[in-house]
């Protein structure tokens, strides 16, 4: 069962991906991720990028749907998401397959690191803000380098998603919550 503590991280996410507000994530709202995502990088429908992004968007929003154990079909609350949360230990592939894509996305100039200012993009793309991502990214770089690796990120990315530690890095991938 998910923790206080990754409720309280999840749940920050959550009201970002909720983009009308009413409570719930639904079709709808990953369709609205999906088009942050490709707007930022101005790739257009039919495009091979766009259609990868938007399948692991729509994907997780077809895992979400069905590992919720949601009321009804069509929405998933907060409370019915965290049920998600707790199946994601065993998710490995689809956890890694969202942070190789998001890596890929967010890695404008194709150098195999994403540096901080590429890093406000993902943020921005996923909550529609990048406040306060500049005081933590130093967090997210353990080697200090000022950048992070596809291995880095990819790590920083599942434990995030599937951590409970409040001491570690991975809690700030979204920015402070």
């Amino acid at each position: 069962m998910a923790t206080d503590f990754q409720r309280r991280k999840i749940a920050g996410v959550f009201a970002a991906m909720d983009a009308d507000g009413n409570g719930y994530l639904d079709e709808g709202d990953f369709e609205a991720l999906t088009a942050r995502w490709v707007g930022l990088r101005g790739w257009e429908p039919g495009s091979a990028d766009y259609e990868r992004m938007r399948a692991i968007m729509m994907g997780w929003w077809s895992a979400v749907a069905a590992l919720s154990g949601a009321e009804r079909a069509d929405r998933v609350s907060l409370d019915e998401l965290m049920n998600v949360v707790d199946q994601l230990p065993a998710m490995d592939d689809a956890v890694y397959a969202t942070a190789d894509a998001m890596f890929d996305a967010i890695d404008e100039n194709g150098d195999d690191r994403i540096a901080l200012t590429e890093h406000k993009q993902v943020v921005y793309a996923w909550k529609g803000s990048s406040d306060g991502i500049e005081e933590v990214f130093p967090q997210l770089d353990l080697n200090g380098d000022g950048q992070l690796s596809r291995s880095e990120f990819r790590d920083l990315w599942a434990d995030f998603w599937r951590g409970n530690d409040p001491a570690a890095p991975s809690q700030w991938v979204f920015g402070r919550y």
